[in-house]
């Protein structure tokens, strides 16, 4: 450059118009080619590349964008009160069309004494307004929240560093316990880092803090699939403002487990598009090829799965498909990037201390001679024969109600089975012979507790005093007669 001053920053728009100018003029630039030569090969004015050159040798590269005019998108020839005016029936709700606007401006401008504007003037301001602005003024501030305003995205650096949850119903038909279609409800853990899911539940009934709590003790303890790795307790957990997520059982046990909990803003679910990705993609490659499969919009499909088969299917999904297929996103599969690194998932000490995770489902019982009954069902443990006629806090999965968890005091006292759904039996043997330990046991007590008072008594028992001699014996009182 001439001046030596530095070249301005362009923007990669004004730098594409810069070079494209850069390599017309390069021939006369660098092997001295005629500008009139150049101008009649291109049909260009002559004028017109000698002020390029002209710009280029004072301002370089910069010097050959496109000028852009100082009252570009202002009418010099409207009044800037009707200008304004036509920018506020713009934004006026309901939306009115570029006719309607024109109309109304036109009114004015002749009572005014105004020159009226043309309709393509009117429509050229309309179409200038701030897109903003216009989506502010229409759509109100939380679709305008959703479609400009900056949002923080959360980055995970680690597999466990960060989940996330969430619920969402899927649009599939299925049978309940009574043989009825139903809509099933889906809740999702997944693990920000590697997109691979940790855990999940699926149930007829809505959200629940029930359903989260069993989700994430899935998510947490190892899995029963060898093909399944995903666990552990992570840093971070988000969530959106919903009940079952801030209630304060699960403050607890976040605090228990060292787990920040982390919310969204209520009403603003931002920041927490990949789990929503991830319903996406099993409604694209899973639900649509299930039958019962029902797309927002068209008439309920016919049912034919139950929910216990419906969970086998997708588990597969998970296992063979989701978790092996590379991610769009990070060039990576889900179960491979999660086992990047080598790192060991930070886990409970055992699998009793996520049982916190089921506070939600505790019910007081008293414990009878037959057992324990819950829910119409009777569950039976050798270990409940000392605490017959005691009250306890029974603990269960919803899922499995083939055994209860037995606590007293909040101690843990034994896990109780239902023979019907087990399939576990307690002879009478074994059960006789229990009875017989207990009662030897108490016997053993009653036994202690007698020698305690008998040797009691007999330290503090006085002297007996001796009887007179000449006393006469009492006179027996029987009743003889009716009178007496």
């Amino acid at each position: 450059m001439a001046d030596g001053s530095p070249e301005r920053l362009l923007s990669d728009e004004e730098r594409a118009q810069a070079l494209d100018r850069f390599y017309l003029l390069r021939p006369v630039l660098e092997d001295g080619v005629p500008l009139r030569q150049l101008a009649q090969q291109h049909g260009l004015l002559l004028r017109t590349l000698q002020r390029w050159v002209a710009r280029y040798h004072q301002e370089g590269l910069s010097g050959l964008v496109r000028k852009v005019r100082g009252d570009r998108g202002k009418h010099r020839r409207i009044p800037a009160d009707l200008q304004r005016l036509i920018e506020g029936l713009a934004l006026q709700t309901p939306p009115p069309t570029a006719a309607f606007v024109h109309r109304r401006i036109r009114d004015v401008a002749i009572q005014n004494g105004w020159a009226p504007p043309s309709y393509r003037s009117v429509a050229a301001i309309m179409q200038a307004l701030d897109p903003g602005l216009v989506v502010l003024a229409h759509a109100g501030p939380k679709v305008y929240r959703e479609t400009f305003d900056l949002i923080h995205r959360r980055e995970a650096s680690g597999s466990n560093e960060i989940w996330q949850a969430d619920h969402t119903p899927l649009d599939l038909w299925l049978l309940d316990e009574r043989g009825q279609p139903a809509r099933p409800w889906l809740t999702v853990i997944l693990d920000d880092y590697s997109r691979a899911v940790a855990g999940y539940f699926v149930s007829f009934q809505a959200p629940s803090a029930l359903n989260t709590a069993l989700a994430l003790r899935q998510a947490i303890w190892r899995k029963a699939d060898q093909r399944w790795h995903i666990c552990g307790i992570p840093a971070q957990f988000y969530t959106d403002h919903g009940s079952d997520f801030t209630s304060h059982h699960m403050e607890q046990v976040s605090a228990d487990l060292k787990m920040e909990l982390i919310f969204s803003l209520p009403g603003r679910p931002r920041g927490r598009g990949r789990i929503e990705r991830f319903f996406l993609t099993v409604t694209q490659l899973f639900l649509c090829g299930l039958p019962g499969y029902t797309p927002p919009g068209s008439l309920p499909a016919t049912a034919t799965l139950t929910l216990s088969a419906f969970e086998v299917e997708f588990q597969r999904f998970l296992l063979e498909m989701y978790h092996t297929r590379i991610h769009s996103e990070t060039h990576s599969a889900p179960q491979t990037r999660w086992e990047a690194g080598g790192f060991l998932p930070r886990l409970p000490e055992a699998l009793e201390h996520l049982d916190l995770l089921l506070l939600t489902v505790a019910k007081a019982r008293r414990v009878q001679q037959d057992g324990i009954h819950v829910n119409g069902l009777r569950y039976i443990d050798l270990n409940l024969a000392a605490f017959v006629g005691e009250d306890v806090t029974v603990r269960y999965d919803p899922r499995d109600m083939a055994e209860i968890r037995v606590y007293h005091d909040n101690q843990f006292v034994c896990r109780a089975v239902c023979q019907e759904l087990a399939g576990q039996t307690i002879s009478l043997k074994e059960l006789i012979q229990t009875r017989n330990r207990r009662r030897r046991h108490l016997r053993d007590h009653l036994d202690d507790r007698a020698a305690a008072v008998a040797l009691l008594l007999e330290v503090h028992q006085a002297d007996p005093v001796a009887a007179p001699t000449d006393a006469e014996p009492p006179t027996p009182r029987l009743k003889r007669y009716y009178n007496e």
